[in-house]
C-alpha cells in the first residue's frame, strides 16, 4: 500500500513539472441575436431570425504550447465554430482550425488547417473587426451570385508568420495532393505589413488552383491582391481601409473570366469605455460582365457595441446594401453554414442586435 502511494505521489509531481512547462487553454465565443432583413425571397417578403454569430461567429476551441527550452515552443490549435440557435456543428468538427507546429526567434511555423496569410494580415483594417455578417471585406455581396472573396482557410498548408524590427512577413502553401500534377488545387499566399507609430500597413498576394479540365487543358486559377491601411487618430478613433483586386482566369469551356475591385473604409470610435460606435463603406466594382449588366454594389453599416463586463457585451447593427442595373443585392454572405439572408432585389435593409459572450 505504501508503494502504491509512492508511485501515485512521484506521478503527480511528474505531471506538476509538465504542466508548469506546459499550458492548454479552453475558448469560444457565443454569439447570438435577432435579425430583420427585407427581400428575402423572390417575394420580396422580409423575414425575422434568431441568428448565431452577428458580431463574430461562434466557436469553441483548445490551444497550448509547450517550452522546449531555448526560446523554442510546441504550439497547437484546435478550433471548431458552431450554430447557437441551432446547436449544429459548422461543419467538420475542427473545420476553423486544426494544426500543429513550432515557434521562436524565427516567427511560427504550423502544418495542418489554418486561417491564410491573407486573412491574418487583412482582417485587421476591417472596421467591422471580423464580423461574418455586414461586412464584405472577406466575402462579395449576399446574393445566388456571390463572388469576389478572400481565401479565408486552406486545408492540407504550412504556413509561417515571423516579425523583425516592426515588419512582419508571412507565407502559406495549401498542397493540392493531387497525383501526377502538383499545381492542381494548389493554394498559396504571401504577406507583408508594417507598423510604425499610429500607421500600419499591410499587402498580401494569394492564388487559389483548380484542377485541370481534360477538354481544355486549364485550370480555373483565382488571384486576389490585398492591400490595407490603418490611422489611430487618439486614443478612441481608429481609421481603416482596404482594397482587394480579384481575378478569375477559368478554364472551362464557354466560361467567361471574372473580375471585380473591392474597396472598404470605415471608423472605429471609442464613445466611452464602454461603448464603441463603428461606421463602414464597402464598395465593389464588378468587371469582366455585359455593359449594362454590372451590379457595382454598395454596403452602408452602422454598429454599436456596448459592453457589459470585459467577456460580455450587446451589439446592435445595421446595414443597407444597393445595386445597379436592377441587379440583386445581399448584406451578407447567403450560403446556409454562413448564416446571411439571400437578397432577391436590387436593394436590402436589415437590422440585428444580439449578445457575445467570450471565454
Amino acid at each position: 500500500m505504501k508503494k502504491s502511494l509512492l508511485a501515485l505521489t512521484a506521478l503527480a509531481a511528474i505531471g506538476g513539472t509538465a504542466q508548469a512547462q506546459s499550458n492548454v487553454t479552453i475558448y469560444g465565443i457565443m454569439d447570438a441575436g435577432v435579425e430583420y432583413a427585407n427581400n428575402a425571397n423572390a417575394a420580396k417578403d422580409s423575414v425575422w431570425r434568431l441568428t448565431s454569430g452577428g458580431q463574430n461567429t461562434s466557436r469553441f476551441g483548445f490551444k497550448g504550447t509547450e517550452d522546449l527550452g531555448g526560446g523554442l515552443k510546441a504550439l497547437f490549435q484546435l478550433e471548431g465554430g458552431m450554430f447557437l440557435d441551432s446547436g449544429a456543428g459548422d461543419g467538420p468538427l475542427f473545420k476553423r482550425q486544426a494544426n500543429v507546429g513550432l515557434s521562436g526567434a524565427f516567427g511560427s511555423v504550423v502544418a495542418g488547417r489554418s486561417f491564410t496569410t491573407t486573412y491574418d494580415f487583412i482582417l485587421p483594417f476591417d472596421p467591422m473587426g471580423y464580423a461574418p455578417g455586414y461586412s464584405w471585406a472577406t466575402s462579395g455581396n449576399g446574393t445566388a451570385t456571390s463572388k469576389y472573396g478572400m481565401p479565408t482557410a486552406f486545408d492540407n498548408m504550412l504556413k509561417y508568420q515571423g516579425e523583425f524590427n516592426g515588419i512582419k512577413f508571412g507565407a502559406s502553401y495549401g498542397f493540392g495532393e493531387v497525383a501526377g500534377n502538383n499545381a492542381d488545387s494548389r493554394k498559396y499566399a504571401l504577406g507583408i505589413g508594417y507598423a510604425v507609430g499610429p500607421l500600419s500597413v499591410a499587402a498580401t498576394y494569394d492564388q487559389a488552383n483548380g484542377n485541370t479540365v481534360t477538354a481544355t487543358g486549364n485550370r480555373n486559377e483565382t488571384t486576389t491582391l490585398h492591400l490595407g491601411a490603418g490611422y489611430k487618430i487618439s486614443d478612441s478613433i481608429d481609421v481603416k481601409g482596404g482594397y482587394r483586386s480579384y481575378k478569375l482566369v477559368a478554364g472551362a469551356v464557354n466560361t467567361a473570366d471574372v473580375r471585380a475591385d473591392t474597396y472598404w473604409g470605415g471608423v472605429n470610435y471609442k464613445a466611452t469605455p464602454a461603448l464603441e460606435l463603428t461606421g463602414a463603406v464597402y464598395y465593389q466594382d464588378v468587371k469582366n460582365v455585359a455593359s449594362g449588366t454590372d451590379a457595382d454594389p454598395t454596403l452602408y453599416v452602422l454598429r454599436a457595441k456596448y459592453a457589459l463586463s470585459k467577456r460580455t457585451f450587446l451589439y446592435a447593427t445595421t446595414g443597407y446594401a444597393k445595386a445597379k442595373n436592377n441587379q440583386t443585392v445581399g448584406l451578407t454572405r447567403d450560403s446556409t453554414a454562413d448564416g446571411g439572408v439571400t437578397g432577391f432585389s436590387s436593394s436590402q435593409t436589415g437590422f440585428i442586435a444580439g449578445i457575445q459572450h467570450r471565454f
